[in-house]
Order: C-alpha cells, then structure tokens, then sequence
C-alpha cells in the first residue's frame, strides 16, 4: 500500500478563511448575495478585466464561454492536447468538432508557429476554427501576443484557459485582463493557487458577452424588463428568455474566495521561492527543468520536470512508481486529451501530436503548495535524487 506523505499539491486555508465561511453561514444568504459579487469585484480589481462572473466550476466557465460566443454545429474549436479534458469537452458540449494544436517544446503551450501551419492548412480547406483555447500550463503563459495577431488575421475568437494562472503575468499586465483574448477562465479548485472549494469564473471586457454568459449560468431567466417580451407581471415576474444552466456559485464558495485573493500575493511569491529552489537543488540531475518564456510571470500552478530517459535506466513509469512509494505524492499533467478513448473514436491517433505525447512520456509534477516547507522539499529532492543517481 502507498502512502503519500507530500501531496503534488493542496489548499491552504486559514481563520479568516473559515472565519468568512461561519458568517455566511449565520447569515441571510447561502446561495445568491452580497459575496458573489464582491468575489466578482475582486476578480475585476485584480486583473483589470471589465467584467467578472463567478460560477461553479471553470468547465462551466468554458461552456458558457463558447456558447456566448455562438459555438456550434457545424463550428470547430482548437486547443492544446496537453491539458484537463474540460478545456476540449466544452467544444463538444456546444455540437461543435474539437481538434489540437501541438506545443512548443520550451513553454508545453500551444506553441503558435504550429498553430499558424494549421491555420494556413485549415484555410485551404475551409476548416478555419471558430475558438481557439490556448491554456497557461502550470501558470505559465501562453504567447498570446502572437495567438491574437494570428486571431485577427484568420478570423477567430480566443477563450483563455487560466485555470492554473490566476496570479500571474503577460507583458507586465495581470493575465485575466483579455488584452489579448475576448474571455479568460479562472478555476478555483482545491488544488489551484486559491480556492473555493469548487469554482471557477469568466471574465471579458466585452458587455455583451459578460450579458450572455450572466443569462446562461443562471436557467437563461431574466427579471429585467428590457429584456423580456411584453410587460412584467409584478414583482415576482421573470422571463426565461435563452436555454441556460445551474451554473452560479454559492455564498459560501464566493465569501472563502474573497478571503482567499487577499492573499493572492503571498501565494505567488512563496511558489516562486520555491520554484527558485527547486531550480538550484535539481540542477544536477538528468531532468529538464521550467522554462520561462520572456517578459511572463508565471502563476505557478505546478512545477513540472522532465525526465532525460536517454541519461536513465529506468523508466517513465518506474521512477514516477518509486516517487509515489517513498511517499512524494507526484503527478502527471496531464495525458494528451488526443490519445483518450472517447477522442480516439473521433479518429484521432497516437502520433498526430509529437511533442505532446513526447512531454507525456517525460513528464511528472513535483509537489508545490503554499504551506510546503523547506524541510519538505528537501526530502522530495533527495528522494528523487537518490532514485536518479542510485540507478
């Protein structure tokens, strides 16, 4: 039986955390008030976005992205094969075919030069993609400077995928802002870099979109009489006016949020000063350690090594087996959503994304988490080094 000792990560929650949850709780409100928009605002303030929307969870985040912006039959939407599945299912939610963009080998991102190959290809053949989700892997972000110029181009809107980002930076600006992109994603599982519990939201600076979305995470019912047909009938009157969904956060996920984002700050900066370690304690070993691409911050979700196998004789799954029996609680992230079964049935096969499935065979997330000690990294470094070097 294995036991884990040092999970590859987990939430960090304080009194004033539990303290914002126990006032809810003895107040008027535990699904819709006062802290789901204030959780919203603080979204806003931290990443200049004009507009904020808490829900549920990020893939309801991503399903009410692509339908606001009128994904559909007939549509395609692209993203990176080296993600959650959520950041593909949400195309197919909306009836449209899903297809991938391989990554750059430094970023694990959706690398843009075999994104602009495709786009040129798909042009020929009248296949160009109605959404584009690149995703900040591990925090880090996507060159999205170069994703717009080719969105523009070519004619394709851009959904952030900064599930793992929030806390991050794009050219010194806060990633969250859609500079570059008409919506960005936030998800705020357990795991994440702050937590509400379950969780996620979308943010544009587009009202319009901030509109339809705000309509599709809560049954696609209205109460302002602008946009009802006719006249109200009283003060109970609502209208469903669109086919929308349970998607909206509680109260008591919204209040542990707002609580969690003023310490936003110190969760990042205890990541980097770990990843700062990590990145002197393994520079010895026969791994390949974070890029950064130029001018980011990254939010640092997780941090992710790769395995020079051609310097190993063991195996992927061998040293990835004898981390987890030591009682260092690694990880994958993640297996390439192509090579799934369900994708498979779609046609596609091992082979059609290279660098993603070469990052599969390589890659194991390290433990990161804001209350890891110094102690506990050390024992994950020796550890792995005693399993690299002893064999």
């Amino acid at each position: 039986m294995r036991i884990v000792v040092i999970p590859y990560g987990k939430q960090d929650i304080n009194q004033q955390d539990i303290d914002s949850v126990v006032d809810v709780l003895n107040s008027d409100f535990l699904t819709q008030g006062p802290q789901v928009p204030a959780f919203e605002q603080a979204l806003i303030e931290h990443t200049g976005a004009s507009y904020a929307l808490a829900v549920n969870s990020a893939t309801s985040a991503l399903h009410i992205a692509c339908l606001a912006l009128d994904l559909g039959e007939g549509d395609w939407l692209w993203t990176s094969p080296i993600t959650f599945v959520a950041s593909a299912n949400c195309g197919l939610y909306c009836g449209a075919k899903v297809d991938f963009v391989d990554i750059d080998p430094d970023t694990y991102n959706m690398c843009p030069r075999r994104l602009e190959e495709k786009l040129i290809k798909a042009q020929a053949e009248g296949k160009l993609p109605k959404v584009v989700v690149p995703v900040h892997l591990c925090g880090q972000p996507c060159d999205m400077e170069a994703i717009a110029k080719l969105a523009k181009e070519y004619n394709f809107k851009v959904i952030e995928d900064a599930s793992h980002a929030i806390g991050g930076k794009y050219q010194g600006l806060p990633i969250g802002n859609c500079d570059y992109s008409d919506i960005t994603v936030f998800s705020f599982h357990p795991v994440k870099i702050i937590t509400t519990a379950e969780g996620g939201a979308v943010l544009t600076n587009q009202q319009a979109l901030s509109d339809k979305m705000a309509l599709l995470r809560s049954h696609g019912i209205t109460r302002d009489s602008e946009k009802m047909e006719g006249e109200s009938h009283g003060g109970w009157y609502y209208q469903q006016v669109d086919l929308g969904f349970n998607y909206r956060m509680t109260e008591l996920q919204a209040a542990l949020g707002v609580s969690q984002m003023n310490r936003l700050d110190d969760f990042i900066t205890v990541r980097h000063h770990l990843a700062d370690r990590y990145n002197e304690l393994l520079k010895t070993l026969p791994v390949v350690l974070p890029f950064q691409l130029e001018n980011t911050y990254s939010g640092l979700h997780l941090y992710v090594i790769r395995l020079q196998l051609d310097k190993l004789s063991l195996t992927h799954k061998e040293v990835f087996d004898a981390l987890r029996d030591k009682g260092i609680g690694v990880n994958l992230h993640y297996i390439p959503v192509h090579t799934q079964p369900y994708y498979k049935k779609m046609g596609f096969n091992a082979g059609d994304f290279p660098e993603s499935e070469r990052y599969y065979r390589e890659a194991i997330s390290l433990p990161m988490f804001h209350a890891m000690t110094e102690e506990e990294q050390d024992t994950v470094v020796k550890v792995l080094t005693e399993i690299l070097q002893g064999h």
